[in-house]
């Protein structure tokens, strides 16, 4: 048992965060049966939704959620679930949209390069004109 305050109430600290990780892998677990029980994009969601909560708060790693949702993808593929269908034509429009922006932007990225290129030139007429160092000039004397 702790004598310490602190100790104390790293031990209070302990219980709550145990308890907090169990409910979050319990919703795991959930989503992760749900969607082996009935294979649906809309269980899909839930369960990288869920991976994604996991991963944020540090309960998982980052690739680790990534790995897992790649692997409850497939499952989701496997059993006829079509992942992509609202995806497909939303991309579409967005596709059509940055190719405006991207025209818009090539002529303002011009001059940007040019500006970049007089700081380098000039960078280097600055280190030609080097004066000697205290030191040599000692030597020579």
């Amino acid at each position: 048992m702790p004598i310490i305050k602190s100790a104390k109430k790293a031990a209070r600290q302990t219980v709550k965060r145990t308890e907090h990780n169990k409910e979050i892998k319990k919703s795991i677990k959930t989503a992760l049966k749900a969607l082996k029980t009935d294979p649906s994009a809309e269980n899909l969601s839930k369960l990288q939704s869920e991976y994604d909560k996991a991963a944020k708060k540090g309960l998982i790693k980052k690739n680790t959620a990534s790995r897992r949702k790649a692997a409850a993808s497939k499952l989701a593929k496997a059993s006829g679930v079509t992942l992509g269908a609202k995806k497909s034509t939303k991309t579409t429009a967005k596709s059509a949209k940055p190719a405006a922006k991207a025209s818009k932007a090539k002529p303002a990225a011009k001059p940007a390069k040019t500006t970049k290129a007089t700081k380098t030139t000039a960078k280097t007429t600055k280190t030609t004109t080097k004066k000697p160092t205290a030191k040599s000039a000692t030597k020579k004397a």
